[in-house]
């Protein structure tokens, strides 16, 4: 029979005692709780600390979860239950504004495309399931950076190239349309990705109230804006069905 690795059941006990002791816990604390060397505890701190399985209180020096971890805990919701109690809101928003819906999660460095509702009428589409958005311009992307605090990290991190000429790529721009984003609860995407292409997302919340996902519609800018505005309907629309998927997810009222 294999042997374990130790190293990684230290880690196990170390991700366990932080889950569920006091909010933070101190190097001291960590060792001795789990009979470890003060100098092999913090050896696997650092390293989980660099995969964004835990932080560190800069203040307190003191050791909490990181986000990375709780993202990942949240896989098999973003995937499988996100997916199936948005499908007949998604389907009515579909209806509703005559447009294409997407349902994205954070993935990677990017937003990845779970669910596709095809625009109703007798277009050609393609399904776009599996596809990747960026971060930075989409109103998918916006929405879980402005939400969601790995997400956030990413899209800084990440090269925020220009698609078109409306692309906003410098950070400190990009920060003021995340507070815009999370002020109003939505974000808009018009030419930023897609020249002619316009788009509505509003972020989805689980029963903890984290940001788990978002849904948003996407057309032609002559469908979706009037008079250089996008058409309040339209958002409101977006809105109503994020907030009754997170609702179908125990989010509550937002």
């Amino acid at each position: 029979m294999a042997r374990n690795i130790q190293s990684l059941e230290r880690a196990a006990a170390m991700l366990r005692l932080l889950a569920g002791g006091e909010r933070r816990l101190g190097l001291s604390d960590i060792a001795s709780s789990l009979d470890l060397a003060k100098g092999t505890a913090h050896g696997i701190l650092r390293t989980l600390q660099a995969e964004g399985f835990v932080e560190q209180d800069e203040a307190s020096g003191r050791y909490q979860l990181g986000a990375e971890l709780l993202r990942l805990g949240t896989t098999y919701l973003d995937v499988h239950e996100l997916r199936a109690r948005a499908l007949v809101w998604t389907d009515d928003l579909a209806r509703s504004s005559g447009e294409s819906v997407h349902l994205g999660v954070l993935h990677q460095q990017g937003v990845l495309i779970v669910h596709h509702v095809f625009r109703p009428d007798d277009s050609r589409q393609v399904l776009e399931i599996g596809a990747m958005q960026p971060l930075h311009c989409t109103a998918l992307g916006k929405v879980l950076s402005a939400y969601d605090p790995v997400a956030h990290s990413e899209a800084l991190e990440s090269d925020r190239k220009p698609f078109t000429d409306r692309t906003v790529c410098e950070l400190g721009e990009f920060e003021q349309i995340l507070d815009i984003t999370r002020a109003r609860g939505y974000a808009a995407d018009v030419e930023e990705t897609w020249e002619g292409v316009a788009s509505i997302a509003a972020p989805i919340h689980d029963r903890r109230r984290m940001p788990v996902g978002a849904v948003g519609i996407t057309g032609a800018v002559e469908r979706l804006c009037r008079d250089g505005e996008l058409r309040p309907e339209l958002i409101a629309a977006v809105r109503d069905c994020a907030r009754a998927v997170s609702r179908d997810l125990g989010a509550g009222r937002f």
